[in-house]
């Protein structure tokens, strides 16, 4: 069971960072990119549309990453500590709270988001979502780099 909740969990951030990292380009890269070039066209799509599957990806993978907690922390946690790899204890510890904190967010995300035409808050918007991004992109990137080392499958 814990195999098929890993793969939903990763399948999910996947998708998350997907759309995360495609709804960040059309914030930070629409206005400057020109032409038929892959900037271009990957920034040219209607952010807001993104809002409800970025909320929805989030909570579901942090959900998921919950349920697989318990089998991480005995075995995967206990060898690190016993191999004496402190920083992948740490690194895992840092990707929790900064996913935890990335829930937090997520309802400032979603009302500044619910004003997508309203220009005045398009610098919030944008810090919220590069926000998110981030922590998408960090823990991803550091999930990955801990299954590599030693995985729970």
């Amino acid at each position: 069971m814990t195999t098929l909740l890993l793969m939903l969990h990763g399948l999910m951030a996947v998708a998350l960072l997907g759309a995360v990292s495609h709804q960040a380009a059309s914030l930070f890269f629409r206005q400057q990119a020109a032409g038929g070039a892959f900037v271009a066209r990957y920034s040219r799509i209607d952010a807001a549309g993104f809002v409800w599957p970025i909320f929805w990806l989030y909570l579901g993978v942090f959900v998921l990453g919950g349920l697989i907690y318990p089998s991480y922390r005995v075995d995967v946690r206990i060898p690190f500590e016993e191999l004496g790899l402190r920083w992948a204890v740490g690194l895992f510890e840092i990707k929790e709270h900064a996913a935890g904190i990335g829930v937090g967010i997520l309802p400032l995300y979603v009302v500044l988001w619910r004003s997508a035409g309203d220009q005045s808050s398009i610098t919030n918007r944008r810090m919220v979502t590069a926000f998110l991004a981030g922590v998408v992109w960090f823990d991803f990137l550091a999930g990955h780099l801990l299954n590599n080392i030693r995985g729970l499958a």
